[in-house]
């Protein structure tokens, strides 16, 4: 089936020429008012990105994700494999949350908070501006012979492209091992940790090949999000449009003609000036509708809105608008779908606070040995054998652990004494024996609960089976 003429453009990428050779993009500067707006939102989430690892809540760093340790620090609080349950309803929450706002307001989160898109346009895009120039400079300059000047430009430019790599790179390292453990590395030199110098040097260079050469090509081939949103957006959803009703018209788009009066020739208020696709960080044109390719990063906008003011017509011709909102002239709206994930990112925030309120800061274990019978000690005691796990979720140590039995009346035995400590995050593991007199067993598998105490305090409570004479049923 051919492709309709005004579809052609879907039947390939913008990033992609005639020939099926990458097609290098040059991108105009942007400037204007939501680019200025973009910048603070970027430079506050750059500030935090670069802290995060750093900052300590509790003792706690801020944001961690050590996964070969599987131990993970959300906003201060500490989550270990024993709280996994809640680790995955958080992942939940987030997801949620971003198809939430594609629906309503279309991929803000790509133009406005995506660290690629922070890095790329904020960071190296800017730095290529400052040595190279705008677009037309960077076009010269590649097409100009290898001189003095290209050499200098391009070697500055890779240099310190590479730099910012490697610092990324450290940074990225903090949120897999800990700030901790990355500045001990750092202070007993590269060569002492020779497997975390080669990861290092790794991610250096994955970083600096993604900011230095993949770069939009990460948004439109490696990240599922642009395909997500085709699936998510609807006709209500507020994106970044342009207006075709008020930009063709009748007579379709046409060249600016000074002291033209547009309105009665029909034609649109599109004098086809091509800013909009050049500012475009993925060589898109917008006049095409919605693309996967386009992160909403509002440089369009920012373009269409100075042409606009400059030839003495209204701006908004690009502007967040809906499908239905130019073509109807309908207002947003809370639609049914919208109401339903507001109710199902209630529910799952409901959950997860009531379970981090139930959370306590010692995990505890007690099962019995595999394949262990109970014992006849004297006459009229039963004793099992257990083995018992402690996880000490904090950062202080927990001093003076003992066992009591809450259920029933009995003692509880450790291999070695009672009142040992669990250092801070830390781990305790031993073997117990719990022995109760035969005049309190009511059954052959009882459940028994045992306390877990440092010093006078209660700080967890656990339950465990408890094996005896089938003539006791």
């Amino acid at each position: 089936m051919e492709t309709p003429e005004n579809e052609v453009f879907r039947d390939s990428i913008g990033t992609i020429n005639e020939d099926g050779k990458r097609n290098w993009l040059y991108p105009k500067k942007p400037s204007g008012k939501y680019y200025d707006y973009r910048k603070w939102v970027s430079y506050g989430l750059l500030a935090f990105l670069l802290a995060a690892p750093f900052i300590k809540v509790n003792g706690n760093q801020f944001i961690m994700m050590n996964v070969l340790e599987r131990r993970f620090n959300i906003f201060g609080f500490p989550f270990w494999p024993q709280d996994f349950h809640l680790f995955v309803i958080m992942m939940i929450i987030g997801v949620v949350f971003v198809i939430f706002f594609t629906v309503a307001f279309g991929r803000i989160f790509c133009g406005w908070m995506c660290p690629q898109t922070i890095f790329m346009e904020m960071v190296f895009r800017r730095i290529e501006y400052w040595i190279e120039g705008d677009r037309g400079k960077q076009i010269r300059l590649d097409k100009q012979k290898w001189d003095a000047e290209k050499i200098r430009k391009k070697g500055t430019k890779w240099l310190i492209f590479a730099i910012i790599s490697f610092i990324i790179a450290n940074v990225f390292l903090a949120y897999l091992i800990g700030s901790d453990q990355l500045f001990k590395y750092i202070k007993d030199g590269p060569f002492a940790h020779l497997s975390t110098l080669i990861s290092l040097v790794i991610f250096t260079a994955v970083f600096y090949f993604v900011f230095a050469w993949f770069r939009e090509q990460v948004c439109i081939i490696a990240c599922p999000y642009g395909r997500l949103q085709g699936v998510l957006l609807d006709d209500k959803s507020i994106i970044v449009a342009y207006d075709h009703k008020r930009g063709e018209k009748e007579e379709g788009r046409a060249l600016f003609k000074k002291n033209e009066d547009r309105a009665a020739t029909g034609k649109g208020d599109c004098i086809d000036c091509g800013q909009c696709v050049q500012v475009c960080p993925t060589g898109i044109d917008i006049r095409n509708g919605t693309q996967l390719e386009c992160v909403n990063c509002t440089a369009c906008i920012d373009a269409c809105d100075h042409i606009m003011e400059k030839v003495d017509l209204p701006k908004g011709l690009i502007r967040y608008a809906s499908e239905d909102n130019i073509t109807k002239g309908n207002k947003f709206q809370w639609t049914p779908r919208l109401k339903g994930y507001v109710a199902v990112l209630a529910i799952l925030l409901g959950i997860f606070s009531g379970m981090m309120l139930l959370r306590n800061d010692v995990e505890a274990r007690v099962l019995r040995l595999p394949g262990s019978l109970y014992e006849h000690k004297g006459e009229d005691v039963i004793s099992n054998v257990y083995t018992y796990k402690l996880v000490n979720k904090t950062v202080v140590s927990i001093e003076d652990i003992h066992f009591k039995l809450l259920s029933h009346k009995g003692e509880i035995n450790l291999v070695k004494n009672q009142g040992f400590n669990i250092e801070k995050e830390g781990l305790a593991e031993g073997t117990l024996f719990i022995e109760l007199h035969t005049g309190a067993i009511k059954s052959d598998k009882e459940r028994v609960e045992i306390g877990i105490y440092s010093g006078d305090d209660l700080i967890e409570t656990t339950t465990t089976s408890f094996l005896g004479p089938r003539s006791y049923k």
